[in-house]
């Protein structure tokens, strides 16, 4: 594979640094896309619990029995952060009347930690080119434009971790096999003039010579042996993205007459024995998170192999059973290579798959001149990107952030050819029409960077805006608006919230205080905990119907609290606006029902998968959803509007319609008074 050289030009820069400043902008704007619950419930929701004593939910994966996930890497790149972040709020509030702990910080602050963190996925990328004397301007310009750095890098997953440190690990390894490959060539090229030399003075002379080579063979091996470890705590998958790299970097070398079998092994046995401090650090920071390690039985020195806790391993043992990773989905084997990869990287994506298809196709040919070296930098980037695709499609659970640590290499390897083409000659061996019609109007650098760059850019900026802004929006600003009401209502007021068909609400965002949280009054030194005023219930995409029973059923209960214990109450319900005709048809149809539901508030953009919106359905324009004054309800179309299916009023409320299901409504759900 060969790479041609594009001059750089000024405009290249200018280009990059829009879209690296747009990357940072988006982070303030906020984006209120929400792309998986993981984003929040691995990281800010447990962080923020823990630092600021809220109100949050801890998941199953932090279960003290049996962790799966390590705290040492939110520990010491949120936690501390956060820390800082309270401490400096205390001033900001008392002097300037800012309030740095609100949703909107909570949830900006630890993506502007994320979108730092991201950079280092663009430095990795303009040192290897640099190393390798790459063209790395457009390089740079098609990794900033891509929405995985946009939006999957600059949220709080681990995968966004895992992908920034897989990049500086593919940066490190390529630095040393260049670095290595350099001092063999000067090795080799010393001895043999060493040997032909005639005279004890040159024989002197090229001895010294190689003697002050450099040593490689063990070349930022605890650096690596770091990254490593601090990777598989972070996510035990970068095990399958750090393995080809790792084993390139003990490869380096080996065939020639420099480096042997001995080398191999004793950087096989360097590379364990530097990843024991960190890996001890980090099991004694989780071991002490978690409960298993305490500082009396420190102090007493009663210490015992069930006093420490080893994360990936119970990550490792939890994956490797088919029937837990079924309870979080099951995708077909193939989903990785023909979906996640194509709606990853759009045009990359396709490309990277058909590279794939065809070194299969020239191995299976015999054809192995044609392929890469084992050795060579196109052999580290291959093995970088399909490496772990491939192992990772042995598992029956497939999302498709678990595959953005391959950003880098894939970026690297494929993104010339969205601006010199697919292919600079002719590849066919056999000519034919069909084949000279391909490469003409498709396969030809002439033709086909009009189209591939087009169609890169448009979709990514699709795919930002989908998942940066529209996918599952309203999530977040349902949390912003009940941690305002909390600030403003009565303290002996009761908040029920009942969600459907949305994604889990972090309650992080709402700010409550913890309930578990022991606390002494300074009056007469008695221990207490507050009261919970905040009550949370979540029924995923249950049936309307099966969801207004149990509607109805929260109301019986608090209304009998509310006579018993005088407790006051509100019942609310967050659902798709795509749903609202099908939940106003059910209360409408229990004319006898005790119970009655009224718009709140709407939240814009909104789009739930689970409740796409209909083209076809009632105009939300002044629904009331009381019975007694069900005559202000009004069709998608007029009457007389009939006879004219394209009319302009019915086209507009169509649209109208359409538009408006992107949203997600908050409801008031109370007691139908009698009259």
């Amino acid at each position: 594979m060969q790479f041609k050289s594009i001059k750089p030009t000024n405009q290249s820069f200018a280009s990059y640094f829009i879209l690296s400043f747009l990357r940072i902008v988006l982070v303030f704007v906020p984006q209120l896309g929400y792309i998986h619950p993981d984003e929040f419930f691995q990281s800010v929701e447990v962080v923020a619990g823990d630092e600021y004593g809220l109100e949050v939910t801890r998941t199953w994966e932090f279960n003290t029995t049996f962790p799966i996930r390590s705290m040492a890497i939110s520990y010491f790149g949120m936690k501390i952060p956060f820390s800082l972040l309270r401490f400096v709020s205390m001033y900001t509030n008392y002097y300037l009347g800012i309030n740095l702990r609100g949703s909107y910080v909570t949830l900006v602050f630890p993506r502007l930690l994320m979108v730092a963190l991201s950079f280092v996925n663009d430095w990795s990328l303009y040192r290897i080119c640099r190393s390798y004397g790459l063209q790395y301007q457009f390089r740079l310009i098609i990794l900033a434009s891509s929405y995985v750095m946009l939006v999957y890098a600059t949220h709080t997953f681990s995968n966004s971790i895992e992908m920034a440190l897989c990049s500086l690990l593919l940066y490190i390894v390529s630095d040393c096999m260049i670095h290595s490959n350099t001092i063999i060539y000067q090795q080799e090229f010393l001895d043999e003039k060493y040997r032909k030399a005639q005279r004890t003075i040159e024989k002197v002379r090229f001895y010294k010579l190689k003697m002050s080579l450099p040593s490689h063979s063990l070349n930022k091996c605890v650096i690596m042996a770091t990254l490593c470890v601090v990777g598989v705590f972070n996510r035990p998958t970068f095990i399958l993205f750090g393995m080809p790299l790792v084993f390139h970097w003990l490869l380096r070398g080996m065939g020639t007459k420099m480096v042997s079998f001995t080398d191999f092994n004793l950087r096989v046995l360097t590379f364990f024995l530097s990843a024991i401090p960190s890996l001890v650090l980090f099991i004694v920071v989780d071991s002490i998170y978690y409960g298993y390690l305490t500082m009396a039985e420190i102090d007493w020195q009663e210490i015992g192999i069930n006093n420490f806790v080893v994360t990936p391993v119970n990550f490792i043992r939890y994956n490797i059973v088919s029937e837990n990773t079924a309870q979080h989905g099951v995708h077909p084997f193939y989903t990785h290579v023909f979906v996640n990869v194509p709606l990853l990287y759009n045009v990359l994506g396709v490309l990277a798959v058909l590279s794939l298809i065809f070194l299969i196709y020239r191995f299976a040919s015999n054809d192995y001149t044609s392929l890469p070296r084992a050795q060579s930098f196109v052999g580290l980037m291959l093995s970088a990107i399909f490496f772990p695709i491939i192992s990772l499609s042995l598992i029956n659970h497939q999302e498709a952030r678990f595959l953005i640590p391959i950003t880098v290499p894939l970026v690297l390897l494929h993104a010339p050819k969205l601006q010199v083409g697919l292919t600079t000659s002719y590849p066919f061996k056999v000519s034919s029409r069909l084949k000279d019609f391909l490469y003409h109007y498709f396969l030809g650098p002439a033709v086909s960077p009009k189209y591939l760059l087009k169609l890169w850019y448009t979709t990514n900026v699709f795919l930002t805006l989908f998942y940066g802004f529209l996918h599952q929006g309203g999530v977040y600003q349902v949390a912003e608006y009940f941690s305002r009401q909390a600030d403003v209502r009565s303290t002996n007021v009761q908040i029920h919230l009942v969600t459907s068909h949305i994604y889990s609400l972090p309650q992080c965002f709402v700010g409550m205080p913890s309930t578990e949280t022991l606390l002494v009054n300074p009056n007469n030194g008695q221990k207490y905990r507050r009261t919970k005023q905040f009550f949370l219930y979540e029924y995923g995409s249950l049936d309307l119907e099966q969801l207004y029973r149990k509607l109805k059923l929260l109301v019986d209960v608090c209304e009998m609290r509310s006579i018993s214990a005088n407790q006051r109450y509100r019942l609310y319900l967050a659902i798709p606006s795509s749903l609202s005709e099908q939940l106003n048809d059910i209360f409408q149809n229990r004319t006898a029902a005790l119970i009655k539901h009224s718009q709140v508030r709407v939240f814009y953009p909104h789009l739930s998968i689970e409740a796409l919106p209909k083209m076809f359905g009632q105009h939300p324009c002044g629904i009331n959803t009381d019975a007694d004054e069900l005559d202000d309800t009004c069709p998608i179309y007029a009457l007389e509007d009939e006879q004219n299916p394209f009319s302009v009023g019915r086209l507009l409320k169509q649209f109208s319609s359409v538009v408006h299901q992107f949203g997600l409504i908050l409801y008031r759900i109370e007691v139908r008074r009698i009259k």
